[in-house]
């Protein structure tokens, strides 16, 4: 921001000097041409004097008297006839004077009113990592306010209010982002999730319908099992709480590390059900596979083998230290990336591999999602949503083994 303002300051006092300088001129010929009226004005009374002399003692007739009279004002008036211009000069100054002020702030206004001064701003500061939450959250706002059209923008923020513990934010903005990337299961029950929160954890008939909906287009949508679960555990609904922890355990990978906390979860809701004079119903899981096993290494599928490269177009028209975004999202799902790896320009090409272990989240997992689409962009400010350049794939399911070809070719727009 500081080169800019400086930049503006060098342009200002340019076209300054080419408003100004004239008009300072002008105003000291204005004034030479005042000192010469004057000059004349008093020659020409001096001269008026003589005559009323002249004809007092005799000498002049009243025809002479009027002649001469008539003489001398000739003479004021061809003098003094060059100074109109100059007083006509001198009551347009205000003008240029006016203009001098009014440029720079007509200019400035439209500059920040269609220029991109917040802009530039913001992709310095995302060039650098956040050193606290409140500073993440300050500029995924800005990047929301900047790109009100951009889903994944809202979606990042509202997680980042819910790690503030700002659940009524959060919720307006999974419902922001609702609207824009369509009713997906998982923005419906992270949405669900937020309102709830926000509401002192009181069920409400909203709350309801969002994990309904979720549940009935994705049966194993993660963040509406759980929720539904802690609402019947809150309620002393154990078993109810159990079925649906044990729903949501069975589809945790085997090293997803809230499984202890599930696990303890629904022994404690087993425990006082029995408290209570109940008994748990034994209801069938399914264990989750180890590592290994060849029913997990299809579901960690997704091992997606990619090689990235530019074309020479977009070659000349990068720098080395530009981040590289390579990730795969749904084509049928949320719009937040399911597995990303971070490169720069230089890296390029380069052969990498997305899998579950990438994942921003641990219920948006390439395994969960059976068609996907591929990604890679170019961005100088290092914005994972926005960039300069982008390539794409056609949609290719995730379980793909043979290696795939991305070519960033387009502008990201």
């Amino acid at each position: 921001m500081i080169d800019f303002w400086l930049a503006a300051g060098l342009l200002l006092l340019v076209a300054l000097s080419f408003l100004l300088i004239p008009v300072l001129r002008g105003g000291r010929r204005a004034q030479s041409e005042e000192d010469r009226t004057a000059l004349n004005v008093a020659l020409y009374q001096e001269r008026l004097a003589e005559l009323q002399d002249q004809q007092e003692e005799g000498v002049l007739s009243s025809v002479q008297m009027d002649s001469g009279r008539a003489e001398a004002a000739r003479e004021l008036l061809a003098d003094t006839e060059g100074a109109d211009i100059p007083r006509t000069s001198r009551l347009g100054k205000p003008l240029p004077l006016l203009a001098a002020l009014l440029v720079p702030v007509l200019g400035l206004a439209l500059y920040l009113h269609f220029g991109a001064s917040d802009k530039v701003e913001l992709t310095r500061e995302f060039a650098q990592a956040p050193t606290s939450l409140d500073q993440m959250s300050n500029r995924l706002e800005r990047a929301v306010k900047a790109q009100p059209d951009s889903a994944e923008g809202m979606y990042f923020l509202a997680r980042t209010y819910m790690a503030q513990e700002r659940p009524a934010d959060a919720a307006n903005m999974f419902e922001r982002a609702v609207g824009l990337a369509g009713r997906q299961p998982e923005l419906l029950g992270q949405w669900a999730q937020a309102l709830y929160f926000a509401g002192n954890k009181q069920w409400s008939a909203q709350i309801q319908a969002l994990t309904d909906e979720a549940l009935k287009a994705d049966p194993n949508e993660v963040t509406s099992l759980g929720l539904l679960g802690i609402e019947a555990f809150e309620g002393e609904r154990y078993q109810q709480s159990i079925d649906y922890w044990k729903r949501l355990l069975a589809v945790l990978p085997a090293e997803d590390p809230s499984r202890s906390a599930l696990e303890g979860g629904i022994s404690r809701a087993g425990d006082r059900l029995v408290a209570s004079g109940g008994k748990v119903a034994v209801t069938p899981t399914v264990a989750a596979k180890p590592a290994g096993s060849p029913a997990a290494d299809n579901k960690v599928a997704g091992l997606l083998k990619v090689r990235v490269d530019l074309t020479a177009a977009v070659k000349a028209s990068v720098q080395p230290g530009d981040s590289v975004f390579i990730f795969a999202r749904a084509t049928s799902g949320p719009p937040m990336p399911l597995a990303v790896k971070r490169l720069t320009v230089a890296d390029l090409p380069a052969e990498v591999e997305l899998a579950d272990a990438d994942a921003m989240m641990p219920q948006l997992k390439l395994s969960n999602f059976p068609e996907v689409q591929l990604v890679a962009r170019v961005s100088r400010a290092g914005q994972a949503t926005k960039g300069e350049w982008i390539g794409r794939s056609k949609p290719l399911a995730s379980s793909t083994t043979a290696q795939q070809a991305l070519t960033i070719d387009s502008p990201d727009q």
